[in-house]
């Protein structure tokens, strides 16, 4: 009976997950992203908004303008990419929003639906708008990519013999809350660098260097800007086997590669 039981589940799962595949945009990758996007949608506004409250946003309206300025050409670029690719209805619940907050930390993010923070600390690393949109891109990318929504999917299969989705967020709120950071890599203190798997952050560059290219932005600033990253952290990330990044200058050996391409994007 119980063997009976085993494999009935075994084989419910395995049909749910077969349905649930997505494609990585660009990249052609098949995820498995089961979470339905009205909950990810629904639980990013309210953290989004409670990060808000919780954090303080900047009063230097010039530094705020870049950003939303920044943010609003990246916006437009993606939702061309989006449309080329048949893809819109992706984006059909995106409210996006681009905010400032006032930190000494390296970093940016994106939550699903298109909610931005930057933090001031990352101002001097980006230098200008061009640096901004590398980072901004990158950062958007894992949202166009459903990154956040991959990793607590994966998060979930690996507990789902102490809870499922649907009881988890009703019953397990902090647990699920958790998880929902730890998928998103908020408080990660390791600058732009979240604590996404190095195909997901090698996907979120590719991705990037379109969208900024779109956007009217030079690719090729992705790599001086990975550079000033790399003096910044020292040889933090040399050992490259023991992170769960790419290595400084394995991420820049890749962007080289992937620029003729992204150039052919850029006007």
């Amino acid at each position: 009976m119980k063997k009976n039981l085993w494999l009935n589940c075994g084989f419910f799962l395995l049909v749910f997950f077969s349905i649930s595949c997505l494609t990585v945009p660009l990249t052609g990758r098949r995820q498995i992203a089961f979470i339905p996007e009205q909950t990810m949608l629904s639980m990013s506004y309210a953290e989004y908004g409670d990060f808000l409250k919780n954090n303080k946003l900047s009063t230097d309206q010039v530094q705020v303008q870049r950003v939303k300025s920044v943010g609003a050409r990246i916006q437009k670029a993606v939702e061309k990419y989006m449309a080329d690719s048949g893809l819109s209805d992706r984006l059909n619940n995106y409210r996006w929003e681009f905010n400032l907050v006032e930190s000494d930390e390296v970093n940016a993010w994106c939550m699903s639906g298109g909610k931005v923070v930057v933090y001031t600390g990352l101002l001097p690393v980006a230098v200008d708008d061009n640096g901004l949109a590398v980072v901004m891109a990158h950062e958007i990318a894992h949202a166009i990519a459903k990154h956040g929504e991959e990793r607590m999917s994966q998060g979930l299969i690996s507990n789902l013999g102490e809870y499922a989705l649907s009881s988890a967020l009703k019953k397990e709120p902090e647990k699920t809350k958790q998880l929902w950071m730890t998928a998103f890599g908020l408080g990660a203190q390791y600058g732009v660098l979240l604590p996404y798997s190095r195909l997901h952050e090698t996907e979120a560059d590719h991705l990037g260097l379109i969208f900024m290219a779109m956007a009217g932005y030079d690719p090729k600033g992705a790599v001086s800007f990975w550079e000033r990253m790399a003096k910044l952290k020292g040889n933090n990330n040399s050992l490259e086997f023991l992170s769960t990044h790419p290595s400084d200058q394995t991420r820049i050996e890749n962007i080289k590669k992937q620029l003729p391409e992204a150039m052919t994007y850029f006007k």
